[in-house]
């Protein structure tokens, strides 16, 4: 094993151990008596065991002890797959992204009951310093590099600014959905602009090595609707409503276990409040703009 690797390891470790070692883990949690004796949990932008494991053991075994209740990650492909899987009683609980959320809601009836606040969530559209672009309406014709498709930031409320610009996303540019290599894309002169999350922009700065300077924000869109924690409709809602005020009262050391894992690191300065369904109507709406709204109105049979 390789020694980054292993102290890696030992971290997330160590960190189980420190969470599970000051936790009282006694019944003065104790839920009520229709909870269930297991819950499943997802998260829709992890895929694999190994990597939940890497990314959220720290956190699930916080979680197992603010509920009393053991926890079992659940994987999933992506946020279609989240949808049956809830709608099908496979999972319980699923953390989700905004957009993901308006999904889930829609197709498996999920309910939200805590989201976490970042500090600070909105989309940034870039272009190259030395390109001559200096607004929005100027990209008609040209390539943008997006994030993946369905991401809040980096796919539906950059799309929503286009929008809001004049420009039409279907016809007036071609869309590349290049992850993390959308920066590197745009500094190689591959695409015109790319569009993303302030955060991930940030971190694709640094991976690259590239400087801000090189760079210019031509449009900064407002603070996004947060991450959602939901739950399956299949549980009792006294049942959801315990687990959002105990998570609520134990959410320091909730937000310090998510925070363990270095993928984690946009959730610093983060808290957790009340979810609130109707916080995602705007991303419903550009759902709705793009010619998607049956996507997130209809129910799976």
């Amino acid at each position: 094993m390789k020694r980054h690797d292993f102290l890696w390891y030992s971290l997330l470790f160590i960190g189980s151990c420190t969470l599970a070692n000051n936790s009282s883990h006694s019944n003065s949690n104790k839920l009520l008596g229709n909870a269930p004796k297991q819950l499943r949990f997802a998260v829709t932008d992890v895929s694999g065991l190994k990597e939940l494991q890497r990314d959220y053991g720290v956190f699930r075994t916080a979680l197992e002890d603010v509920l009393d209740i053991d926890i079992d990650f659940f994987p999933v492909e992506n946020t279609i797959a989240a949808a049956p899987a809830l709608q099908l009683g496979q999972v319980d609980i699923v953390f989700a992204g905004p957009s993901e959320y308006v999904i889930l809601n829609a197709r498996a009836k999920a309910v939200p009951f805590v989201a976490i606040k970042r500090s600070s969530y909105y989309p940034v559209i870039v272009v190259r310093a030395d390109s001559g672009i200096k607004s929005l309406p100027q990209l008609k014709g040209k390539k943008i590099a997006m994030w993946k498709k369905g991401t809040t930031s980096g796919h539906i409320y950059p799309i929503k600014q286009l929008i809001e610009a004049g420009l039409n996303p279907k016809s007036d540019l071609q869309i590349l959905f290049l992850e993390e290599k959308a920066v590197e894309a745009l500094a190689k002169g591959i695409v015109d602009v790319c569009a993303l999350g302030s955060a991930a922009y940030q971190r694709q700065l640094q991976k690259a090595g590239l400087s801000e300077s090189a760079f210019s924000v031509i449009a900064t869109g407002s603070n996004l609707p947060d991450d959602v924690f939901v739950a399956s409709s299949q549980l009792a809602p006294a049942f959801i409503e315990q687990m959002q005020q105990l998570m609520l009262k134990h959410q320091d050391k909730l937000i310090q276990a998510i925070l363990v894992s270095p993928a984690n690191k946009k959730f610093k300065g983060s808290k957790m409040v009340t979810a609130t369904d109707a916080d995602y109507n705007t991303i419903r709406e550009v759902y709705k703009a793009i010619g998607q709204g049956d996507f997130i109105n209809s129910v799976i049979n």
